[in-house]
């Protein structure tokens, strides 16, 4: 069967009313930004972030004033600024969005530009001004690394994480870590080290830890049948194992290509999406797949796109999953839907899809953005093409998710300070771990300082507000 959806790689549009309710699921779609090159364009692989004040954050890979990508913030009222204008010296084409640490700074990627042309990792306060940390390619042939395209995140120890798609040892990609104070990049893994690539080729997306405190990710191509692969790798000595090799069974009907990065869910396995592969289109040039992972275990497709009429239910995911708190995972197609745009879909972890948004052109073209579910309960994304000018839009989409707050980092010892991120946290009377109070600060509206406090076990952070409990979207785990 062929993907009917693949020409649909361009369109005109003409942009109407912004709002658009599908009464039956009770959500609602709302563009709040359509770009036009003077403040952005083309957001392509972005993954938005909340910041400690309250905005969120992420990037364009065109557009501004040097038409080489830009940073932005969306308000809590949902008004998009732009906050910075990259100018090639310190960076291009920022695909992956920045995120934020636990210092209080944000910090991002440029996939080229920098001092070397072959990528750069920036940091900036909120409301700060933007400064580069490191320029990769900065030794001998790229041995530490050029083009990473996926967003960083920070680990428990404090240290920033992340993949670049191309150099290294072997011009294969790396997995590398930087000490956000200093900028002092390491490189802990080189692809391509063993034999035939079986370890894994180009890494766009970026990292996720997991419970165990390893680190996990996706490389779009090599492995056992050069489809890619999903690997685990140690933090600190950069030891890596090959979890599963893509296009085991016959035409790919496991998937093939994993450009997205993975999330741990509740239940503590990995989730993730294929771009091509599955049971439906061509061969291992299919229409893509979600699938479930162990730590230790045999992959499971738990979806197959193009399974409707037409590819009505999507084709070609592009980035991977966010689980929101109701449990459920949310992402986006690439392609397909009603009108070959692309669409936002939810599925259970045990393979229960929904078609939530089909676009159309004048709300958005070809999501290439992973979700991100705000301290409001509120879904937010991109769309690389389409709005009123052609050139993208971001979208918050309302699913009836109720708020909540966030702790960065998710894991800590007793006596960890950990930060809080939520909405109207002013006047707080009390903040619990697993049920044992904390010390706290509140230091606004939208952030709190909180000490893991002694005698804490893992489980859910609780905030008490005027306006009644917060509770963290995930567990905190209590470590030793």
């Amino acid at each position: 069967m062929t993907n009917p959806c693949r020409s649909k790689m361009n369109c005109a549009v003409v942009f109407f009313c912004v709002a658009t309710a599908v009464a039956a699921q009770a959500q609602t779609l709302t563009t709040i930004q359509n770009f036009d090159s003077s403040n952005g364009a083309e957001p392509e692989y972005t993954s938005i972030t909340q910041g400690v004040d309250g905005n969120l954050y992420g990037s364009t890979s065109q557009g501004g004033s040097d038409l080489v990508g830009t940073v932005f913030k969306i308000s809590p009222a949902n008004q998009v600024s732009l906050v910075y204008s990259f100018d090639v010296t310190d960076g291009e084409l920022p695909y992956g969005g920045p995120v934020q640490a636990t210092n209080g700074t944000l910090y991002g990627t440029t996939t080229y530009g920098g001092a070397n042309g072959a990528g750069s990792i920036y940091e900036f306060p909120p409301g700060g001004q933007l400064t580069t940390l490191y320029s990769f390619c900065s030794k001998a042939n790229c041995a530490d690394g050029e083009r990473p395209w996926g967003s960083l995140i920070e680990a428990t120890n404090g240290d920033l994480y992340g993949t670049t798609f191309t150099g290294g040892a072997y011009d294969s990609g790396t997995v590398f870590k930087i000490t956000p104070t200093k900028g002092k990049l390491t490189t802990l893994y080189n692809f391509c080290t063993v034999q035939g690539c079986a370890d894994g080729v180009a890494p766009y997306s970026g990292l996720v830890q997991a419970s165990n405190g390893n680190l996990y990710g996706t490389t779009s191509s090599g492995g056992a049948n050069n489809r890619g692969t999903v690997f685990e790798i140690t933090p600190t000595k950069g030891k890596l194992t090959t979890v599963y090799s893509f296009c085991q069974k016959t035409n790919c009907t496991d998937g093939a290509g994993p450009y997205g990065g993975l999330i741990q869910a509740s239940n503590g396995n990995f989730y993730g999406t294929t771009y091509k592969g599955g049971v439906n289109c061509v061969s291992d040039d299919g229409c893509g797949t979600v699938f479930e992972i162990p730590t230790k275990g045999m992959l499971k497709t738990l979806y197959n796109f193009c399974t409707q009429s037409n590819c009505a239910d999507g084709a070609n995911p592009q980035v991977g999953l966010v689980q929101a708190t109701d449990g459920k995972l949310y992402g986006t197609t690439w392609l397909g839907g009603a009108n070959g745009d692309g669409t936002i879909f939810s599925i259970t972890t045990k393979g229960a899809p929904n078609t939530l948004v089909t676009f159309d052109g004048s709300n958005g073209n070809q999501p290439w953005g992973v979700l991100f579910q705000a301290t409001n309960g509120t879904l937010y994304g991109s769309t690389f093409m389409g709005g009123s000018d052609g050139y993208g839009t971001v979208f918050s989409l309302s699913v009836g998710l109720g708020p909540f707050v966030e702790t960065l980092p998710t894991a800590g010892k007793v006596g960890t300070q950990v930060l809080i991120l939520g909405d109207s946290l002013t006047g707080t009377t009390e903040v619990t771990f697993n049920g044992t109070a904390a010390q706290f600060t509140v230091v606004s509206g939208t952030e709190i300082k909180a000490t893991v406090p002694t005698g804490a076990t893992s489980g859910t952070v609780e905030v008490t507000t005027p306006n009644g409990t917060l509770k963290s979207n995930v567990i905190f785990r209590v470590t030793k």
